[in-house]
């Protein structure tokens, strides 16, 4: 159902995603190119500061903040943009009778883009840093399909509460600004206590990275039940988040 939908309104996705590219990269000289130069630049903030606090002792330490930055900024990206994917699509659907999950796939679809080119330029940063290529590189699609996932489901919920709530919005930066931190972006957790290095696994953001990290920069795969954790995250918050759309999705007229 959810697929005849789609294709029925496919059209109007399509352009939806072309907006929001145009609409984000206008009057700007770089385009696109903004998408990868962000992170870049966070990391090399980040690289300046922290190298002297943690990396003289950790190896591949450019790549171990790299994939932090990677993960996190699509994060954010997402779900930033699926909060406000309703409130921003307002004029729209209060005239043409369209599902208004399409509005949130829409933007979810162009973060998304702008993270797998984030990657492209991830992996020559893995190269240059004189990690070996290894077939295991292609499990990675499991991380990103479940970050993918979980941002849809995070946006759908957020898009929901930002238009019935319009402090969602100040109160979410803050979130996003704790989660930055808890993420163990620019620090290990190798010298905390087991029992704080288990608290970063309640963190989905935490778990996506790890994953990165581990099959990037540790050469490992992650274990069964690290792998049913990203999926629980994924599926839990998307869950959640149709469950909403579908039990309030007559009420967000009344509240543009």
């Amino acid at each position: 159902m959810l697929l005849e939908k789609m294709k029925k309104h496919r059209f109007l996705f399509e352009e939806l995603v072309k907006r929001d590219f145009k609409k984000k990269y206008k009057r700007t000289m770089l385009g696109v190119a903004w998408s990868m130069l962000a992170p870049l630049l966070t990391l090399l903030v980040m690289a300046v500061v922290f190298t002297q606090f943690f990396g003289r002792s950790m190896p591949h330490y450019i790549i171990y903040m790299f994939a932090g930055n990677l993960v996190f900024f699509y994060y954010r990206e997402a779900t930033n943009g699926g909060m406000r994917a309703l409130v921003d699509n307002a004029g729209i659907f209060t005239k043409v009778n369209v599902p208004k999950y399409i509005f949130l796939l829409s933007k979810s679809v162009s973060s998304f883009i702008n993270f797998l080119l984030t990657i492209v330029i991830f992996f020559i940063f893995v190269a240059i840093d004189g990690i070996a290529f290894s077939f295991k590189f292609f499990l990675l699609v499991y991380p990103v399909v479940c970050l993918l996932v979980f941002n849809i489901g995070l946006g759908l919920i957020l898009s929901a509460l930002y238009l019935f709530f319009k402090d969602t919005q100040y109160l979410y930066d803050l979130f996003t600004l704790m989660v930055m931190y808890l993420s163990a972006i620019f620090y290990p957790i190798d010298s905390l206590s087991d029992y704080l290095q288990q608290l970063f696994y309640l963190n989905p953001v935490f778990v996506y990275i790890n994953y990165f990290r581990t099959i990037v920069i540790y050469n490992s795969i992650p274990s069964l039940g690290y792998h049913l954790l990203c999926a629980f995250y994924a599926l839990i918050v998307l869950l959640i988040g149709g469950y909403i759309y579908k039990k309030h999705n007559y009420k967000f007229l009344y509240y543009v």
